[in-house]
């Protein structure tokens, strides 16, 4: 897994069309923008809690996360159950949700084609992260 810090040398504003798209029929669009959006403010909640991994393999395809994808990850947000974490377990990074059932921590992949994770005193388990956004090359 790679693992960068995000770099903010510069501002960068990017046009930003403030009215939603419609992924549908098309509808009549405003032909102005309203402002401006720099991707470092829209992705990074907290910088000095903030890094970015390159994702291997296929264990959360169905959560929209895919090999070669890259995640934001936040040190600061607490990973509650159903949140998307970045861990290492047992040495090896991984990337799955994060269940809490009673007592039960599990590691729940989103591809039926992976099994649940039950975490257990033995294993060596800590979450680095929650990941708040994935970016995805169309």
């Amino acid at each position: 897994m790679e693992i960068y810090l995000p770099e903010n040398k510069e501002e960068i504003n990017l046009n930003f069309y403030a009215n939603s798209i419609p992924a549908g029929f098309p509808s009549p669009a405003d032909d102005f923008l309203e402002k401006q959006l720099d991707l470092n403010d829209y992705l990074i909640g907290n910088k000095a809690a903030t890094f970015l991994v390159k994702v291997e393999g296929r264990s959360m395809e169905n959560a929209g996360i895919y090999d070669g994808d890259v995640l934001v990850i936040d040190r600061s947000v607490e990973p509650v159950n159903g949140k998307v974490i970045l861990g290492v377990l047992n040495g090896e990074f991984t990337v799955k949700r994060i269940s809490m059932q009673g007592s039960k921590v599990l590691l729940v992949p989103e591809n039926e084609d992976f099994q649940p994770i039950e975490l257990t005193e033995e294993m060596d388990f800590k979450i680095w992260g929650v990941a708040t956004f994935s970016l995805h090359r169309l």
